[in-house]
């Protein structure tokens, strides 16, 4: 009978077996049988095969509609739910997907998720399984859910020794993983053009001393886009300071930029660029709070371009990473491999591009 735990929380799902009743708890912390299809059969009157074949909707030609009715009238009195993991099992396969991700609180998770859900369709049922916030996954995350028996996997920012460690058994694909060396199929954007395309706006601006507020999970995307706009910042002659960081959270940012405003105001600086456009919302209200002008006192801008950033005031400059084709992407590849097809592509490559807005053009609408 095997049990899988999965993520960080000690969320367990256990699959059941065969004639087997489970236990769960009522409202009142009390252990409470679980309904079975045997148990739907007997209030219903009739077999168990009769009441899997209602399940799946297999009932044409073969079951009249006043037994469909008894069956569905059973199944709402007695609360079944079906075993959808021991199910598959039991024909053989799995139509189990996996998503193992960071840190679901950054809303840009939210479009790679609707995007995965959109490639995989009706036939796949996907699971998420979320590390400690600011924790890459690692190989003991994936070890742990391969008891599931998944049809396959998909894991994004993943550790670089990640696969050094990992002998997957499911199919799977990579997602923003830049930077590892892998056989498994991965998508990853080109931050580095839209990071490059940043520091060119900026030192077009005329600003000649930039900060860059960091996140601190470690992971190869930030390590990407920090690296990729620094580095062309310095061919454009700009002066920059990398010494503050904080986690993907408002609030956290908002302290970390109170924190080196102190030090950046001194030495020059007018532009923070920061890892995500999480980092920069708070940015933006440490700065209301202390009083000081976007742009004019300093400009702001950021990295993935989520929805808010194009409606708040001033408007957001960040550099656009398409956060559902990423998902569309890798499902796609993911759904061709478990279908037994190969994939057109081993390396996707999506394309970045910078979306210029008030907070670091003073000519552009909805400045501040």
């Amino acid at each position: 009978m095997p049990e899988a735990a999965g993520g960080a929380g000690g969320r367990y799902h256990r699959v059941m077996g065969s004639g087997e009743v489970s236990k769960h708890t009522n409202g009142y912390g009390q252990s409470a049988p679980r309904a079975t299809a045997a148990m739907v059969a007997a209030r219903a009157g009739v077999s168990t095969a009769t009441v899997s074949l209602v399940i799946n909707g297999k009932t044409a030609g073969r079951v009249s509609a006043d037994t469909i009715e008894a069956v569905q009238r059973a199944i709402a009195e007695l609360g079944y739910v079906v075993d959808g993991i021991g199910s598959s099992l039991a024909r053989g396969g799995s139509n189990i997907v996996i998503l193992v991700a960071p840190d679901v609180a950054n809303p840009f998770y939210a479009d790679v998720i609707a995007g995965v859900r959109g490639a995989l369709g009706d036939d796949y049922q996907l699971l998420l399984s979320v590390t400690d916030a600011g924790k890459t996954p690692e190989p003991g995350d994936i070890r742990k859910l391969f008891s599931l028996r998944p049809a396959g996997l998909l894991v994004d920012a993943p550790g670089t020794d990640f696969l050094a460690h990992l002998a997957p058994v499911s199919p799977m694909v990579l997602l923003d993983a830049p930077g590892i060396d892998s056989t498994a199929p991965s998508v990853n954007f080109d931050v580095a053009h839209g990071a490059r395309e940043l520091a060119d706006h900026l030192a077009g601006l005329g600003h000649r001393r930039v900060a860059y507020l960091d996140a601190v999970t470690g992971t190869g995307t930030f390590r990407l886009r920090r690296d990729a706009f620094l580095a062309r910042a310095v061919e454009r002659g700009l002066k920059t300071v990398a010494d503050a960081g904080a986690k993907v959270d408002i609030a956290a940012s908002a302290a970390a930029f109170a924190d080196a405003w102190p030090r950046w105001a001194p030495a020059g600086v007018t532009a923070v660029v920061c890892a995500t456009d999480t980092h920069a919302y708070g940015v933006f209200a440490q700065a209301r709070r202390a009083g000081l002008r976007i742009p004019d006192d300093v400009a702001v801008a950021g990295f993935d371009d989520l929805p808010y950033s194009a409606t708040s005031t001033p408007g957001l400059t960040s550099v656009r990473l398409p956060a559902a084709a990423l998902g569309r992407a890798a499902g796609s590849q993911l759904r061709r491999l478990m279908e037994g097809m190969p994939v057109e592509e081993s390396r996707v490559l999506l394309p970045s591009r910078l979306m210029v807005r008030g907070s670091t053009d003073p000519s552009h609408p909805g400045r501040a």
